[in-house]
């Protein structure tokens, strides 16, 4: 079996062992997909230049997928599209495969993820908590290791609030970097199509494949002046209320960069929180209404129960707002972003939590609109001010994720994602077992935001036994002379991620320092020695797969 089918096959199984069908809205068939899988390992076979081969991705229920529905989240709204939407071409053209479609606060709605007729996305860490939408079910299919990249869109935040939630990373880019054709709009003129991702590498390398040259004039970017990152930051008074603990964890993810060596000065945050709050409750809404108005209208009227009455009264109430609102809207808007733009002056990147909180599917359900008000308190201007955007995991707060942003000028994309990545360290772990890729505990590792880096061996100095666990798993056990080289694969994972990892890790496994074939150590997966009675010592196969190939054969 190939690699590609491996892991095609290792991702249906994921998806019936988490057993969350509310992240989905549409499942392509799986034996459909393996034949694609198979088709992308006959093109890498006759040499054809397939630089995401065998990366799996999933899409916003609100952006096309030949041969599924495209539904926005609203089934009486769906349609077929004739193509997928340039997004989903270009990441198939570059070898990747896509799953399915995912769920979404319908017509992307909302940042909380529940409002839906295909259920209530939950957060993939506390079932009891929201997972953040609008592109809630992306996110959580990344989160739980079933596709590697996942894409959602970004109005209001919906590309950056469910990856603060389920600690993965989000990339909203500058509007305009990646084609909206193929999606449903929610406001047209700010919508931006988004990435998710374990790590920032694989957020970035799918950015770059779904990208275009802009496609409008801007200003040149003023040339950076020499020096350490200038990052910008808000003050407590002007944050807000938190949840409690993540105005700690903000100032913890401030010292990181000071200490990384960033110049770090604070800022008014003013204009930005006043824009923000003008995305709802100003004229810019009416423009979710040009989107899908009429239809609502229609549906509303028919008594159409697969509205969500939430949804269909925040477009319905867009109807009426008069067109000398948007004018005057308009012109405070520019006067709010000439301030924000003003207080960033030459600062490389602004840091803010990605929301304030982190709400209970109760806490929603009591207040939908205030809740969700709450959650765009610092990701609701980006669009306005027409500012790029990378969401990225900073830790945790009583064993939850807690993330942050970095927020710059149009066209920073790449500079955005090099300040973020000092928020980011990454450890590598050798993996010999289960673990390897397309074996059943690899989905372990990917929902820890692990990537794959390079297979090796160890050094000739282990012995490998079949351990009577399930799954089965081998025990590699370091005996210096006598021993012999066994195949290694080396992912590269957050170091949080090896923590949750070891503390997860159930006997007689452990985590020590492995020597690999050139002499480096790694930490990677080791085995009690009293685990080894009565169990069958492999080493003469050299790996895991060569052992599984035998006894099946």
């Amino acid at each position: 079996m190939s690699r590609t089918v491996a892991r095609v096959r290792a991702a249906y199984a994921r998806i019936e062992a988490v057993n969350r069908p509310e992240i989905w809205i549409d499942l392509r068939p799986a034996p459909e997909v393996e034949a694609e899988a198979r088709a992308v390992d006959e093109r890498l076979a006759a040499g054809d230049h397939l630089p995401l081969a065998g990366r799996l991705f999933a899409a916003k229920g609100n952006i096309d997928v030949a041969g599924l529905p495209t539904t926005a989240g609203c089934p009486s709204y769906a349609y077929a599209p004739e193509a997928d939407a340039p997004v989903v071409a270009r990441l198939r053209a570059a070898g990747a495969i896509v799953l399915g479609t995912t769920n979404l606060d319908q017509f992307a709605t909302g940042l909380v993820g529940t409002r839906s007729p295909y259920g209530a996305v939950r957060s993939a860490h506390d079932p009891s908590r929201v997972s953040g939408g609008s592109s809630a079910g992306s996110a959580v299919a990344v989160a739980l290791g079933i596709v590697d990249v996942a894409l959602g869109t970004d109005t209001a935040g919906s590309g950056r609030v469910p990856a603060a939630f389920n600690g993965i990373v989000g990339l909203k880019p500058t509007r305009g970097l990646v084609p909206t054709a193929g999606v449903v709009p929610a406001c047209a003129s700010i919508d931006c199509v988004t990435v998710f991702a374990r790590t920032l590498p694989e957020a970035e390398q799918a950015l770059a494949y779904m990208a275009s040259p802009p496609d409008r004039d801007l200003a040149p970017l003023p040339q950076r002046a020499p020096g350490p990152w200038r990052i910008a930051v808000a003050s407590r008074a002007h944050l807000g209320e938190l949840d409690e603990g993540w105005a700690e964890a903000y100032d913890d993810a401030v010292d990181r960069l000071a200490a990384a060596g960033a110049s770090v000065r604070e800022i008014d945050l003013g204009p930005f929180i006043e824009a923000a709050a003008m995305l709802y409750q100003g004229a810019f809404v009416a423009e979710r209404y040009t989107a899908v108005g009429s239809f609502v209208d229609k549906a509303t009227a028919e008594g159409d129960d697969s509205l969500d009455p939430t949804v269909a009264g925040i477009i319905t109430r867009a109807r009426d707002i008069p067109a000398h609102r948007l004018f005057t809207d308009t012109a405070h808007l520019a006067t709010l972003r000439t301030r924000a733009l003003a207080e960033l002056a030459d600062a490389d990147a602004l840091l803010l939590p990605t929301t304030p909180g982190h709400p209970t599917l109760a806490d929603v359900a009591a207040d939908p609109l205030g809740a969700n008000a709450r959650l765009g308190r610092f990701t609701n201007s980006t669009n306005l001010f027409d500012l790029a955007a990378v969401a990225v995991p900073a830790g945790e707060v009583d064993g939850l994720p807690f993330g942050v942003m970095l927020i710059g000028p149009a066209f920073t994309d790449e500079r955005l994602a090099r300040v973020a990545a000092l928020l980011q360290p990454e450890t590598e772990l050798a993996v010999v077992g289960a673990h390897l890729t397309g074996q059943p505990l690899n989905p372990q590792l990917l929902s820890l935001g692990a990537r794959f880096s390079r297979t090796t061996t160890t050094a000739p100095v282990y012995r490998l036994h079949a351990l009577a666990t399930q799954p089965p798993k081998p025990g590699l056990v370091h005996v210096g002379e006598g021993g012999a080289a066994i195949e290694t694969e080396v992912w590269r994972l957050p170091a949080e991620g090896l923590g949750r990892l070891l503390a997860a890790l159930p006997r007689p496994m452990a985590l020590g320092r492995v020597e690999l074939a050139n002499g480096t150590q790694v930490p990677g997966f080791l085995c009690e020695p009293e685990a080894l009675t009565n169990a069958e010592d492999i080493t003469r196969y050299a790996s895991w797969r060569n052992y599984l190939e035998h006894r099946e054969s």
